[in-house]
């Protein structure tokens, strides 16, 4: 069972548990906790302060959160920008003030009357090139603040939209249901989007367009760039690992081919990139990419800059 709320991210006395290696954890975030918690119960896990996520997912998420371990954590700026997948369960006729099922209910409307067609219409609307207006309970800062930290300070948020890209939003079951006396629809959705899109607004802007209101009441996310839910394990999982036996995590070269096109070396294009020298470019791709050294290992990753490609990061120094 996992851990109470109260004692996240604390891991029972006893021997020290040996530091993991470098590299990437892929846990299924339960519900109820936050990311921070995660990355909490990670670092007695893996017996190492340098610990980081790729991407928050709010308490009442589910599913695939990126953990970096170690010098992996370098790694995770380039795993927040990757495209994600979400299964989720949007609630029509009902809205709240958080654009999901922990806020508070302001308005609620019988759509009993939208129909299937309906739905496939406004999804359709809502795919492709947009202009999000995120959610004012996000994570985005507002002059050094996040925006939900001001909300709850029951100040007024307006924050500007933004272009985002939702490559699919599929409808895949509609129900029909009570909702403190209104008839309401469960809708079941599936997504792909580009970093920074929310699914809550996806719900909330759903609602708007069919006049009825709408709110998230489950979401999952079920892929981060190539990380998906088959490689995750849960705390639990992680939990069970023998005490004396460090945690496993996916080496630094796996971890980046998972969100990165890769580059074979020769040994002395390895030996410049741990110098921080350049070496020369073997295609038109302008990075980032990961360079990786004859044994496989992960050398640097690079871009182009002027005629040469040159390391951003350097995970193996000379």
């Amino acid at each position: 069972m996992t851990a109470a709320r109260g004692e996240r991210g604390r891991a029972p006395a006893g021997p020290r548990r040996p530091t993991a290696d470098d590299g990437v954890l892929v846990v299924d975030k339960p519900a109820g906790w936050t990311s921070h918690d995660v990355v909490a119960r990670v670092r007695r896990l893996a017996s190492t302060r340098k610990v980081g996520h790729a991407g928050t997912l709010d308490p009442m998420a589910t599913g695939v959160l990126v953990i970096g371990v170690g010098r992996a954590t370098r790694l995770l700026t380039y795993v927040t920008g990757a495209d994600k997948d979400y299964a989720a369960t949007v609630r029509l006729g009902v809205t709240t003030t958080t654009d999901d099922a922990e806020g508070e209910v302001v308005a609620r409307a019988d759509a009993a009357h939208v129909t299937r067609a309906d739905l496939d219409v406004q999804v359709a609307a809502l795919t492709g090139d947009l202009l999000q207006v995120p959610s004012s309970v996000s994570a985005i800062k507002v002059d050094g603040r996040r925006a939900y930290a001001l909300v709850r300070a029951g100040e007024e948020v307006e924050l500007a939209a933004r272009p985002v890209h939702v490559a699919r939003f599929a409808v895949r079951d509609v129900r029909a249901a009570q909702d403190d006396g209104a008839a309401v629809l469960d809708v079941d959705v599936e997504v792909t989007c580009s970093s920074g899109t929310y699914v809550r607004a996806l719900a909330r802007d759903l609602g708007t367009v069919l006049g009825v209101g709408g709110h998230l009441t489950a979401l999952r996310r079920t892929r981060v760039g190539g990380f998906g839910l088959e490689q995750a394990r849960t705390l639990d999982e992680l939990a069970a690992t023998p005490e004396d036996v460090a945690v496993t995590v996916l080496p630094l070269a796996d971890a980046a081919r998972a969100v990165l096109p890769a580059r074979e070396l020769t040994e002395a294009e390895a030996r410049a990139l741990s110098y921080g020298q350049g070496v020369d470019p073997a295609d038109e791709h302008a990075g980032p990419i990961a360079a990786l050294a004859p044994d496989g290992t992960l050398v640097a990753i690079v871009e182009r800059r002027g005629p040469h490609m040159r390391p951003t990061v350097v995970f193996a120094p000379a």
